[in-house]
C-alpha cells in the first residue's frame, strides 16, 4: 500500500504568497526525488502563528525580535 504524503509546516505569520509557494513547490520536489511519490499525492499545509503565540529560548518571538 502506498501512502500519501502529508506535510503539516507551522511558521511565523510574515512569509509572503511567492515563499509560500516555493516552499511547496521544493517540498513537493523533495518527496518525489527521495519517495518517488506523485505530485499529485503530495499534500503541505502551511499554518502561520502569530509571533506572540510562539515560544522559544525562553521568550515570546514577538519579543525576541524586539531585542534584535
Amino acid at each position: 500500500m502506498s501512502l500519501v504524503p502529508y506535510i503539516h509546516l507551522q511558521i511565523t505569520k510574515g512569509a509572503s504568497r511567492a515563499q509560500k509557494e516555493k516552499v511547496v513547490q521544493e517540498f513537493t520536489t523533495t518527496l518525489v526525488n527521495v519517495l518517488g511519490k506523485h505530485p499529485e499525492h503530495i499534500h503541505i499545509v502551511i499554518d502561520e502563528v502569530e509571533e506572540e503565540n510562539w515560544g522559544f529560548a525562553g521568550m515570546l518571538t514577538d519579543d525576541y525580535r524586539k531585542q534584535n
